[in-house]
């Protein structure tokens, strides 16, 4: 079968004679027709940050984890062959023409679904309905999301449709807040040419949000991301952090007292099928917008440092078979 490994830094390699994984009891074997790239794929493919520890070459396939395609073989009771679904591998080996994975992290999706590319925005939505599962409403609260790729622009989009009263977005690319407007945010910040902490000031009449999602994970964002909640606020640190250790400001979450909730994403597969169901219907279909660009397989290297770079309208980029 075809795949991806990256073999050094910013170099990845097209194979395309690796064993077919056979599915354990309980698996299904997927074969893929789309593959999405994630920010948390960035780190394992350019060895920065805290993956400047890890050893070259990446193990094949990895570190893919949102994919569609049609089950092939199961050996899972309920999951028939020939199911189109979307699919999360066991052990994000998802860069690969066949993946094994298993309930919950699958859904189903009809098989005439107009374009089953466009479902990968599901998995990821995934991963914010679980996320914000875990922390109180924002039904008339003052949101504040930090950092407008395609799992913040998620972000902003859930928070509107949940019913807040206010949503700022910000980040550090002009083009990422064109996209955070689409998505329903009131007003947009470009840190990289405002004063975030200031204008959030000026927009909430000095009384700051109660709810900041940061979406990013590097230095500077979870800094300004502490100095945006109210006293007793919530801050949702969602972003990966690129370091194992780094700078916060740590005395004034202290004094403010606010409330910090973490969530990681692979945990998300009970909400696959609730997400993918909202991309179907008119809750969430507008976000098939972002799965932009869609490249074949074999531009794969041009794809990887398109993501890296940040290139415009690069949000939910994805290889199709």
């Amino acid at each position: 079968m075809r795949a991806i490994q990256v073999v050094e830094p910013r170099k990845i390699a097209m194979l395309d004679d690796v064993p077919i994984p056979e599915p354990a009891e309980g698996d299904v074997l997927v074969k893929c027709s789309h593959v999405a790239l994630c920010g948390s794929n960035m780190g394992p493919y350019t060895g920065t940050g805290l993956w400047g520890e890890i050893k070259f070459p990446n193990p094949i396939g990895w570190a893919g984890h949102e994919n569609i395609g049609t089950i092939v073989k199961s050996r899972c009771k309920g999951w028939e062959e020939g199911t189109l679904v979307l699919a999360q591998p066991e052990g994000y080996y998802g860069f690969a023409e066949y993946i094994v994975c298993r309930p919950p992290a699958i859904a189903r999706l009809p098989k005439n679904t107009p374009d089953p590319g466009a479902m990968i925005v599901a998995q990821p939505l995934a991963t914010v309905l679980r996320a914000l599962s875990q922390t109180d409403g924002v039904i008339n609260k003052t949101c504040a999301v930090i950092g407008q790729g395609s799992m913040g622009l998620v972000f902003t989009h859930i928070l509107r449709l949940m019913g807040a009263s206010m949503v700022i977005a910000t980040d550090i690319l002009d083009w990422r807040l064109e996209w955070a407007k689409r998505y329903g945010a009131d007003h947009v910040i470009n840190a990289a040419k405002q004063d975030t902490v200031e204008v959030v000031k000026e927009l909430t009449n000095w009384e700051m949000v109660d709810f900041a999602v940061e979406v990013v994970g590097f230095v500077d964002s979870l800094k300004t991301a502490a100095y945006l909640p109210k006293r007793n606020g919530r801050l949702f640190i969602f972003g990966m952090p690129h370091y194992q250790t780094q700078e916060f400001p740590w005395y004034h979450v202290f004094r403010k007292e606010l409330e910090i909730k973490l969530s990681v994403g692979p945990e998300c597969g009970p909400f696959f099928q609730i997400a993918a169901d909202m991309v179907l219907d008119d809750r969430s279909s507008s976000l098939t917008d972002m799965v932009t660009p869609r490249m074949p397989w074999d531009k794969a290297p041009e794809a990887f440092e398109m993501y890296a770079e940040y290139a415009k309208d690069t949000l939910k980029l994805t290889l199709e078979f």
